[in-house]
């Protein structure tokens, strides 16, 4: 006998032969090549036996003129199979829908719960997430990946210092970990004010304390500025000395720069390809634009697909492809003289505070070495110098 599978494929039918020289008949099929199997008597005039669905054809043309009746009584195989598949088309439709309703389902964004966070921290964390595309009814492959998501949360809330992401279903769970700022000491301990650093002074706003400097005196860091000791030479006591002394101090930044460079910048274009993979195997469904550029990035992102609460071995993989072009950047002298000074102002405003006023600056030196600008910038400005120091018990005596 043939290979099953083969038989399978192929179909066989199973055939009842009555009436007179059934033996004659039988031996007249095995000549002709004709293939049967499974002979079995039903009687003195019957017989059945199996063929293939293709021979069907043979055997009539064998059995004109024989003075027999030849029924067929059932089918086997895939044709057979297909043939009532066809049947229950209806039903089968409904099936394959519900199935792929349900792992649509199964893939969409149902809920979105935040932990450890302030009402208004909440508030700022959802706002994000609709920017995200984060939000009841969005399907998950269009989504960023959960590393992706948890990066930039982190960076648009800066009073958040980790916030945790993780899917579970369809279920998005937020752990948020704010910022303890400490509060500020309603009541400090006695203090001195003193220089935090080299500076003429400019001008002085004192709350609490004695002020022991002058406007345009030059004092040195760690040096008295307001006493924390008010009182006269019977009577001393103690108290927070407050205040802003606002010096003018001097910073020196050293900055250098290329006149002649060259980078690669992201053009704006891009391509998206969708693919549906399953192990190694990736199936292109979706974005079938072809565009070659001369310098790209190519990206992948893959989801697996969930039906109810389990993965699926079937990926949705998200590739980008971005255009970068090679840019050259040529600066005159000027240009890079220009280009230093935002530079070095940058990396200056980065160690001052906010109500930092800069108000003069000094080339000290410019030249150009090997087409590389060497600039050293001196800069003025005028800044609060007041840092608290604890008073000491032998400064009361």
């Amino acid at each position: 006998m043939k290979n099953q599978w083969v038989t399978f494929i192929k179909g066989t039918v199973l055939v009842k032969i009555e009436g007179k020289g059934i033996e004659r008949f039988i031996n007249q099929l095995t000549r002709s090549d004709l293939v049967v199997w499974n002979v079995k008597r039903k009687g003195t005039m019957t017989v059945t036996f199996e063929m293939h669905l293709a021979d069907i054809h043979k055997l009539r043309k064998q059995a004109r003129g024989q003075d027999l009746e030849i029924r067929f009584l059932r089918g086997r195989g895939v044709p057979f199979l297909w043939k009532r598949t066809l049947k229950n088309a209806g039903f089968l439709f409904g099936f394959f829908l519900f199935l792929a309703m349900i792992t649509l389902l199964s893939n969409v964004v149902w809920g979105v719960e935040i932990k450890g966070a302030s009402p208004k921290t909440e508030h700022e964390i959802r706002k994000q997430l609709d920017k995200l595309g984060i939000k009841k009814g969005n399907l998950q492959f269009f989504l960023d990946d959960i590393e992706t998501v948890q990066h930039k949360l982190t960076n648009a809330l800066p009073g958040v210092t980790w916030i945790g992401v993780d899917l579970q279903g369809t279920t998005y769970h937020f752990t948020v970990v704010e910022k303890n700022t400490p509060k500020p000491v309603k009541n400090p301990g006695p203090q001195h004010l003193v220089a935090s650093q080299k500076a003429v002074v400019e001008n002085m706003f004192v709350e609490k304390g004695k002020p022991v400097v002058k406007i345009n005196q030059y004092v040195k860091k760690g040096q008295l500025l307001v006493s924390g000791i008010i009182g006269n030479d019977k009577e001393k006591y103690p108290v927070a000395a407050k205040g802003k002394i606002y010096g003018k101090t001097w910073y020196k930044t050293a900055v250098e720069l290329p006149l002649k460079s060259r980078f690669q910048v992201y053009t704006g274009n891009e391509i998206r390809k969708y693919y549906v993979g399953i192990g190694s195997v990736k199936l292109h469904v979706w974005g079938f634009k072809n565009q070659a550029y001369k310098y790209s990035d190519t990206s992948e992102e893959a989801d697996s697909v969930k039906f109810l609460k389990w993965k699926t071995p079937i990926r949705i993989i998200r590739q980008t492809v971005r255009e970068k072009e090679d840019a050259p950047r040529v600066y005159t002298k000027n240009e890079a003289v220009k280009e230093a000074k935002i530079l070095a102002m940058q990396d200056l405003r980065k160690k001052l505070e906010k109500d930092a006023q800069i108000t003069d600056e000094y080339v000290l030196q410019e030249k150009v070495e090997n087409g590389t600008l060497k600039m050293a910038i001196h800069y003025e400005v005028i800044e609060n110098i007041a840092i608290a120091k604890p008073i000491a018990q032998g400064d009361l005596e």
